[in-house]
């Protein structure tokens, strides 16, 4: 019986009771079953009851007490309990816990998955960084998220389309194609420029395909090494992200905006609306009206537009593209974003509370001798690929809450131990694989028999137990924005599986030991725990290695 089973089973007998006149409530469409905390309290746990005492005019134990007898003779439960004020503590019989193991099995790839944000159309923008440099440890901690909550959203029926919004325009960008310009003159970089190596290789680039860079007028020189630097860059951090196994579905460019004159058109709109005022000879955008701490310019005096406007006629754009939902991941450095976005959201016509969500990550630090003598302060993405790899990164940023600083240590990611819970996630799935490998020589074959009764062992209904709750975490995540959770279920998982390895063994240990269905039965639940382990990984991002 899975939960969701469980769940209907309970409604079923909260509908025999409203029918039978014991009960007077409306029966809830969803029912929440959990797993308590001490496996003595049972299976499963619902605190259904205490959410109906209200409206039953009863004390939520009498509540529970009818649920309780009605549930007691529910098939594949062995008893239902009422603790505390009114919780639900239900204990399953070993075949109807144990038939789990072939649910999990028979529904591969899509056990975890549920309808939990089924109909929501959502814009998940994350990363974001501009073209004029690699992509740096800043960028690397919410490419790991964002890449694992687009899964997470999508494993719970959201419609998502990921995006990394290109910062493409501004003094930056002219900054940067005159620095490019100065290293390929041999010069040091003009002020506020950029410089490094990284600079130097893209002059060189360049100039590889125009050789007349230093003989072209300087404004076409500025242009020339602006835009094509731009296109390396961007070309490298692609590449750089497909490596750290991160998918966009759009790379929206800032310049387009300019371009298209969707800036100039959103400031029209947002004036349409009324809240656009003129003051000082600048358009300005009357944010204070919904909660900001300052009305913002949208266009200055000399009639240049700010990144504020472009930031406005990026929403509208979100929004005219069919995206009710639009969540922007941004950098420690961005607190003071969330007000202006919202208010944004809100003179557009949006509800600043529905259409748009707003999640800061804070800092992060990993550290390292070898990265030191390579980069100085400066760690960027590449080179932990190169240095740690994709998989204890990912993994390792994936397990905190994003509002958390971190600081990791390099070589402590790249231990191969059970200390380092990536690869003692990874260790579990590949002993998973051995196991099925090693069990199917000796001629222990799921398809010969399957006796769901037989998981009787206490680290069999404890491991089932984890494998159960599997959806739920997942739903979870996705609804809270909380990829870790999915992470911290992992490790549990893995221990729960060494112990039942330790305490079970699902091939005969004795040359004469005859197979039997015990045997059988416990490789379909080695072969769901691997299932659930692999999809686990899969939603940050993380493989799952056959062999370690």
């Amino acid at each position: 019986m899975t939960p969701e089973q469980l769940a209907d089973a309970i409604r079923s007998c909260l509908e025999q009771a409203v029918a039978a006149g014991d009960l007077a409530v409306p029966v809830p469409e969803q029912i929440r079953v959990e797993r308590p905390r001490s496996r003595e309290h049972g299976d499963w746990s619902t605190n259904v009851a205490m959410q109906l005492a209200k409206p039953a005019g009863m004390p939520p134990r009498q509540v529970a007490e009818l649920l309780a007898g009605r549930l007691g003779t529910v098939s594949g439960v062995a008893a239902a309990d009422v603790a505390g004020p009114g919780f639900l503590n239900i204990t399953l019989d070993a075949a109807s816990a144990g038939a789990l193991a072939r649910t999990v099995v028979e529904s591969g790839t899509a056990y975890g998955t549920n309808g939990t944000l089924a109909g929501q159309v959502v814009n998940l923008e994350f990363v974001s960084a501009n073209p004029n440099g690699p992509l740096h440890i800043g960028h690397t901690r919410w490419a790991a998220l964002g890449d694992a909550l687009r899964r997470l959203l999508l494993a719970s029926g959201a419609e998502v389309s990921a995006e990394h919004y290109i910062n493409d325009a501004g003094a930056q960008m002219d900054r940067f194609g005159a620095s490019i310009v100065a290293a390929a003159k041999g010069e040091p970089a003009p002020e506020g420029g950029y410089s490094g190596a990284y600079v130097d290789e893209l002059a060189r680039e360049i100039q590889a395909k125009r050789p007349d860079l230093l003989e072209l007028p300087e404004d076409e020189a500025l242009g020339v090494a602006r835009e094509r630097g731009c296109e390396l860059q961007l070309q490298h951090n692609k590449e750089t992200l497909e490596g750290f196994n991160v998918h966009f579905d759009v790379w929206f460019s800032e310049k387009s905006l300019h371009d298209s004159g969707a800036v100039q058109q959103a400031v029209q709109r947002l004036r349409e609306q009324g809240h656009v005022f003129d003051a000082d000879g600048a358009v300005w955008l009357r944010t204070t009206d919904f909660g900001d701490d300052r009305d913002r310019v949208l266009v200055r005096a000399n009639g240049t537009p700010t990144y504020f406007a472009a930031d406005a006629a990026y929403y509208l754009s979100k929004k005219d593209r069919g995206f009710p939902a639009k969540i922007y991941m941004l950098g420690a450095d961005h607190h003071g974003y969330v007000g202006r976005l919202k208010a944004i959201a809100a003179c557009a016509g949006d509800d600043p509370e529905a259409n748009i969500e707003v999640l800061i990550g804070q800092l992060i630090n990993i550290r390292g001798e070898r990265m030191g003598k390579r980069r100085g302060n400066a760690v960027f993405l590449s080179e932990l690929l190169e240095w740690i790899g994709s998989d204890p990164v990912r993994y390792s940023l994936a397990r905190f809450p994003a509002d958390s600083p971190l600081d990791l240590d390099g070589e402590d990611l790249r231990r191969r131990s059970n200390d380092n819970p990536v690869f003692y996630v990874q260790y579990a799935h590949a002993r998973t694989a051995n196991v099925a490998r090693l069990a199917q020589e000796d001629g222990v074959r799921r398809e010969d028999g399957f006796d769901p009764a037989l998981l009787g062992h206490e680290t069999e209904s404890a491991l089932l137990a984890v494998i159960g709750d599997f959806p739920r975490v997942v739903a979870q995540a996705a609804t809270l924005r909380e990829p870790h959770r999915v992470a911290r279920y992992l490790e549990d998982l893995a221990g729960r599986y060494h112990k039942w390895y330790d305490e079970c063994r699902v091939r005969p240990t004795e040359p004469e030991e005859q197979i039997t269905d015990l045997h059988r039965t416990r490789r379909w639940l080695n072969d769901a725990t691997r299932q659930v382990l692999a999809n686990g990984l899969g939603l940050l991002g993380v493989d799952a290695p056959e062999r370690m």
